[in-house]
């Protein structure tokens, strides 16, 4: 892609690859106004996969910008940061969805003691240790 100016507007210059940082910089930013509305809808503080889609997204056009565009390397550490967390975050979502993560839902041993089954074996150990 070629860097050379698409227009100027009241003295700023815009490239393309500038373009490509405004993107990131409003999907990074943006993402804080969608987590503030989905906690406004749930009445408690959510975190919805779309804010860590959103994050990535940002990251990856802003690492895209810092790296062709502009080539800092501060830029590039401050984002390629936090397009990791999003995408450890995404894992964590989706594996817990799908049910990988039951060892580790708090919630799986109440489920457990409240289910006939549970109950069942439970009076079955009983009568052996009885015995």
């Amino acid at each position: 892609m070629s860097n050379d100016p698409l227009f100027e507007i009241m003295g700023w210059t815009v490239r393309p690859w500038k373009l490509v940082g405004y993107a990131g910089t409003f999907l990074f930013a943006g993402r804080w106004f969608v987590q503030l509305a989905a906690s406004h809808w749930a009445k408690k503080p959510v975190m919805p996969s779309l804010f860590w889609y959103m994050s990535i997204s940002g990251s990856a056009l802003l690492l895209a910008y810092f790296i062709f565009g502009n080539n800092d390397s501060v830029g590039i550490l401050s984002n390629l940061f936090p397009a990791f967390i999003a995408g450890y975050n995404l894992y964590l979502h989706y594996s817990h969805k799908n049910g990988l993560n039951k060892q580790l839902d708090p919630e799986v041993p109440q489920q457990a003691k409240r289910s006939s089954r549970w109950a069942a074996a439970k009076a079955i150990s009983v009568k052996k240790r009885r015995k």
